[in-house]
């Protein structure tokens, strides 16, 4: 990592990867905002890590420009999703659509937005998205929410383009099935769990904060375009995952 690199900005900071990432860069010793929307989950997190709590929805762009006004960020990482619904398109709510949309990546793309320009000219910066194996192959009932992160993932390859010979990196890390909150909307009568992660050994939050703790780690002439990472037990399209039995 660059010995220059002072700040952070993790969103979906209360649960699930966002929550695992904020500790482990607090321990790098960078200062942390952690912008997410549950204000008691906030103030433990602040009160445990010494993170700096920014309570925002990731669409309020103008909330989060003005906790952050003057301030130089370093790292960006662009965490916070929603899977909301697993219904088929034409069954799919049209508010789903644009929630989805408007959070998995006209979210990250505005927060880019606010913090680019001051990496440009410092001539530092690394650009981090939690991407995933939904926007890389096919799944059932999940058309938008893959839709909006392939979008990502593209928005990603175009923006290494247009920061050539500005030092900013940009990594999309990739993963399968990571033992989260995000399906919790998604599968009705709160039976994610159950259908989910009992008896398989999905991915845990700590190990995508490894793996961004791994990318932001090496030098900064070398840049971790993307990495995809899948549970062991799980194939990548179609959701195909077995379980283990030892």
């Amino acid at each position: 990592m660059s010995d220059a690199y002072r700040v952070a900005v993790v969103t979906g900071a209360t649960s699930g990867i966002g929550k695992a990432i904020v500790p482990m860069l607090r321990n790098r010793g960078l200062t942390v905002y952690a912008v997410g929307r549950n204000e008691a989950e906030l103030a433990a997190l602040a009160a445990s890590t010494g993170a700096i709590a920014v309570q925002a929805d990731v669409r309020d762009t103008a909330r989060i420009a003005e906790a952050l006004d003057g301030v130089a960020v370093d790292v960006l990482v662009n965490n916070a999703g929603i899977l909301s619904t697993r219904a088929a398109f034409p069954d799919m709510d049209p508010a789903e659509i644009d929630a989805m949309i408007d959070i998995n990546l006209k979210a990250p793309m505005h927060l880019t937005r606010m913090v680019l320009p001051g990496m440009v000219a410092r001539k530092r910066g690394h650009l981090i998205y939690i991407g995933s194996s939904g926007g890389q192959a096919p799944y059932p009932s999940m058309s938008v929410y893959g839709a909006s992160k392939a979008g990502l993932s593209l928005f990603c390859d175009n923006l290494r383009c247009d920061l050539l010979g500005s030092s900013v990196r940009v990594s999309e890390i990739v993963p399968g099935r990571v033992q989260t909150a995000l399906y919790r909307t998604s599968i009705p009568g709160n039976q994610a769990n159950a259908v989910l992660y009992d008896g398989y050994r999905p991915i845990q939050p700590e190990n995508i904060a490894q793996i961004v703790h791994d990318v932001i780690v090496l030098p900064v002439h070398v840049d971790v375009a993307r990495i995809e990472v899948f549970p062991t037990d799980q194939a990548t399209g179609g959701g195909t995952m077995v379980k283990f039995e030892a």
